[in-house]
């Protein structure tokens, strides 16, 4: 669903040139912005939006989300019914709006029939590029079977947030499939990661010879790769054999930073995730060897981040999390400003997003032909995160389409 609206009498928030225009009028029609010019100055009349005093910002886009991830412990998931799992997805998404995300890219769960329910209106919450389920090798990071069970049920109906494929003929199949079914990217398992049961963080998943052949369908395709890798041995291994965006990257090193920017990749680091575990872990019934997973990644998060940001790499927004921690989605702004400046974490939201989704021009940005998703703040983000960081505060109106979605 897409409207007509002007929003008028506000100052715009560029986060490329960090610059910000005061009295300025966005004029949406159709759901796409017309124009972003100077006011005329006259008074706001109706089906216009008064933004006096207020801070026009891009929609935001958070790169890394499960949203069939409703609740923390994932194995149990594949258990519940499909449409159990998307009635929960539809209040995590309508909550991710109304944090101020009109774009996500989904890494492992949606897929096109979840995405097609926003995109109908059957669904409120942000557009969704997805990625179908996650590629992992037997025993890898999609495996959640713990150790005493035997059967894998790998109808695509069971709402889990990946599929287990092994050899090059399989995981070529298994990419073509999610091909087929509408997939924005591949995703693929590098390296073991906290939420799994049986893998080891600093395990190296799937040969080359398989990883070559899921990035070589992905390029056949026109789409990419996103590699789950915490490791640098894992982190770069993907790099070198093609993989367009890391997510997670914690324990990355200076070898790392060479090549992600040889290959021009994308970071996507997801510091809330661990610091959610960290507090909440036990209460959601990690075991010991769980929690010794996250309390490694999260010492290390800060230091990679830092190595990457200094050196240029482009970082995008990523949050991670599961269960009811994804209400936290938003203190990712928060614990970025701790290593990065305001505008750069602003732009890991929305230009770098956008270029990393490959819509530039499209999403993220307050220019005419781009979708209209206005965030109308209190404050100017390029000064201060904490607007967005508590969007029930910081946020007066989230604009979609040209639809005002949530107006506080």
């Amino acid at each position: 669903m897409s409207a007509d609206l002007s929003v008028r009498h506000v100052s715009v928030v560029d986060p490329e040139s960090e610059q910000v225009t005061g009295e300025q009028v966005v004029r949406i029609t159709g759901g796409r912005i017309t124009a972003v010019e100077a006011d005329p100055g006259s008074p706001v009349g109706a089906g216009e939006l008064d933004g006096t005093g207020l801070f026009a910002v891009p929609g935001l886009i958070d790169c890394h989300v499960h949203v069939n991830a409703v609740s923390a412990a994932l194995g149990t998931v594949a258990d519940e019914s499909p449409a159990y799992v998307a009635a929960q997805a539809s209040h995590l998404l309508k909550d991710m709006l109304a944090r101020g995300f009109t774009s996500v890219r989904d890494v492992g769960g949606a897929d096109f029939g979840i995405a097609a329910a926003v995109a109908e209106g059957l669904f409120t919450g942000p557009r969704i590029f997805f990625g179908g389920k996650a590629l992992s090798q037997t025993g890898g990071h999609g495996d959640l079977r713990p150790a005493g069970r035997d059967v894998h049920d790998q109808h695509y109906a069971i709402p889990v947030l990946g599929r287990v494929c092994d050899g090059v003929d399989e995981v070529r199949r298994a990419a073509r499939d999610e091909i087929r079914r509408g997939a924005y990217h591949l995703k693929i398992m590098l390296s073991g990661g906290c939420a799994s049961p049986t893998d080891r963080v600093d395990s190296l998943q799937f040969s080359d010879e398989e990883v070559t052949a899921i990035v070589e369908e992905a390029a056949a395709a026109n789409l990419y790769t996103a590699g789950h890798a915490y490791t640098a041995d894992a982190v770069n291994r993907g790099l070198r054999l093609g993989v367009r965006t890391i997510e997670h990257g914690n324990l990355l090193d200076a070898t790392s930073i060479d090549l992600f920017l040889a290959h021009d990749a994308f970071y996507v680091p997801t510091l809330i995730t661990y610091q959610a575990l960290l507090e909440q872990s036990r209460e959601l019934g990690f075991t010991a060897e769980q929690y010794e997973k996250v309390v490694r990644v999260t010492e290390n998060g800060y230091q990679a981040l830092q190595l990457a940001d200094s050196a240029g790499v482009r970082i995008a927004y990523g949050s991670d999390l599961l269960g009811a921690m994804q209400a936290r989605q938003s203190e990712e702004f928060s614990l970025r400003a701790k290593v990065q400046k305001p505008a750069a974490v602003l732009r890991s939201a929305t230009t770098v997003a956008a270029e990393l989704l490959r819509q530039v021009g499209t999403v993220g940005t307050l220019a005419p032909g781009a979708r209209g998703d206005v965030l109308l703040a209190r404050a100017n983000p390029l000064e201060d995160l904490d607007v967005l960081a508590n969007p029930s505060a910081g946020l007066a109106a989230v604009v979609q389409d040209g639809v005002v979605r949530v107006r506080r």
